[in-house]
């Protein structure tokens, strides 16, 4: 917003009748001029239409070229599929002409045209020969309209007194092929029918708004029939409300749609106001079965634009996490490069430590290292963090080697800063981000401030925290459980008289554990530290051979 402002050079006034002229009028200058800092439409593609074109005879066909000669057009179609579903059961119920001739009166009583294939394999009534009258051609016209804008039920109403009277009149075949069609449009309306009939001439839409972007879902209800339904991406340029951005999406689908419905419902509240148009938030009943559909369609469709999106960029759900991470914790760079450090020990016993690596929020495990502490006698977690993170870092300058965006300690307040003085004693203090994760809260450390930053639960950077701290606890104590128990396996051997630590290492190297050397033969054993020590070792573990 602050860089908008700074670009202003005039501030230009136009003035209308009321609020709602004026969004009217903002909407078509930003269509005309398309400004940089205001909201951008992201599906401005075209969609086709249905067009009852203006002449003798009407033809219906699919269009995606309006032009202002008269004709009905009903659409557009944000799905192609639905409306060649439409139109296919159109043709199955009237027998229309999908010839181009001028079908004028003169022309036909002129005997200008024949009757095609069409007419002998029962698609057309053939009126360009005088087949068909026109008034029964626009009898099929008018039912057409009529399901087109929504009004199966009273298409279906007309043919079953049609029927009735065919009957009647003994026209048993006429009532026949319109009992096929009363089928047909019952089943039509079963499966478009989703609410109450009662519910007519309504606009339904939900918004839900995403980090960058916000859709906007739009339904038209006829007689209880969705008649159009469609999804409206918005790209967010100025950190823009849900009710600035939902107001913008219903002017425009208003406009694209040329709907005029007096009822809307909101499935939320929001200071709108639009001028003799009645908005209500349904809480029971069919209503808010409808809003339930509507936010069902919406989820969907932000679910398929993510999917969407990965396949087309694999790394895009690794930027977006990284970058949140990178918003969470304040950091000037991107934490392409994580490293986290872990102490284990067991009652002082065997200390060592851990460093994980993740790079591109993922675990790099060639470069993951192992530390034992050389320097601290005993249980002291503080000491032997600062002794791993100076051996590590040290080595990383002297190797002139990357160092990481971002340093995360298993620890809290004393682990972070015992690192910190380590990162000091380096110099590198300050040049690398450092934060500390206590276990029972998951609160986050940061140096010299007494107050823990609360992730929340759910979100992605404090998983991808946990991630790393879990992978370091594990990487960890897999270590430190294999060198304990070569200490305890090696002191099992090497109590045996004539059995030294290079022998004992080279058994456990070759057998894994004293539980297979017990069960090796005297050659296995031979073969590998000897037939004199072999003896002696299957004397000391088995008794006499």
């Amino acid at each position: 917003t602050r860089v908008l402002v700074s670009k202003v050079k005039d501030l230009e006034y136009i003035v209308v009748d009321t609020e709602y002229d004026a969004l009217f009028l903002e909407n078509s200058l930003i269509k005309k001029f398309q400004p940089k800092y205001n909201i951008q439409l992201k599906d401005d593609k075209s969609y086709p239409w249905i067009c009852i074109k203006k002449e003798r005879f009407p033809r219906v066909f699919p269009t995606r070229r309006l032009i202002k000669d008269g004709s009905k057009y009903y659409g557009p179609y944000a799905n192609v599929k639905v409306m060649n579903n439409l139109l296919d059961m159109v043709s199955k119920l009237y027998q229309l002409r999908n010839c181009s001739y001028d079908l004028s009166d003169e022309n036909i009583k002129a005997g200008k045209f024949r009757a095609c294939l069409e007419y002998h394999i029962g698609n057309c009534k053939a009126p360009c020969v005088g087949k068909q009258l026109e008034d029964d051609y626009n009898e099929s016209i008018e039912q057409i309209r009529q399901i087109l804008g929504g009004s199966v039920a009273e298409v279906i109403k007309n043919v079953k007194i049609r029927i009735v009277d065919c009957a009647n009149n003994l026209e048993f075949e006429r009532a026949a092929y319109l009992k096929n069609r009363l089928e047909m449009l019952e089943k039509f309306q079963t499966k478009s029918t989703i609410v109450n009939p009662i519910i007519h001439d309504v606009e339904v839409y939900t918004i839900k708004s995403e980090v960058s972007f916000a859709v906007i879902n739009f339904m038209k209800v006829n007689n209880g029939t969705i008649v159009q339904s469609h999804n409206l991406e918005l790209k967010k340029k100025l950190d823009e409300s849900d009710e600035d951005l939902l107001m913008f999406g219903i002017l425009e689908l208003r406009e694209r749609f040329g709907s005029a419905s007096k009822e809307i419902y909101l499935n939320k509240k929001y200071d709108i106001d639009i001028q003799d148009v009645s908005i209500t938030v349904p809480k029971i009943g069919d209503k808010k079965k409808l809003m339930q559909l509507s936010v069902r369609n919406l989820l969907q469709y932000i679910k398929d634009k993510k999917e969407r999106e990965n396949k087309v960029d694999p790394d895009r759900h690794t930027k977006r996490i990284l970058s949140t991470l990178q918003s969470d914790l304040k950091l000037k760079e991107l934490p392409v490069h994580i490293e986290c450090f872990d102490n284990s020990n067991f009652q002082g016993a065997s200390p060592v430590a851990a460093c994980v690596v993740f790079k591109n929020a993922k675990p790099s495990k060639k470069d993951y290292r192992h530390f034992n502490i050389k320097t601290v006698e005993g249980p002291d977690d503080f000491a032997s963090m600062k002794e791993v993170v100076t051996r590590r870092y040290s080595r990383l300058l002297k190797e002139q080697q990357d160092l990481p965006q971002l340093i995360i300690i298993d620890g809290g307040k004393g682990q972070l800063s015992s690192a910190v003085e380590a990162l000091e004693s380096i110099g590198l203090r300050g040049k690398i981000p450092i934060i500390g994760i206590a276990k029972k809260l998951e609160e986050i450390f940061f140096p010299e401030d007494p107050i823990p930053l609360h992730l929340d639960k759910r979100s992605e950077s404090l998983k991808l925290i946990q991630s790393l701290r879990n992978e370091a606890h594990r990487f960890g104590i897999t270590h430190h459980r294999s060198k304990r128990d070569k200490a305890t396996l090696k002191s099992e051997l090497t109590d045996i008289k004539g059995v030294g630590k290079q022998t004992a290492s080279r058994l456990l190297e070759h057998f894994k554990s004293v539980k297979r050397i017990k069960s090796a033969t005297l050659e296995e054993i031979e073969s590998v530290i000897g037939n004199k020590k072999a003896k002696i070792v299957l004397e000391s573990l088995k008794g006499d051979i």
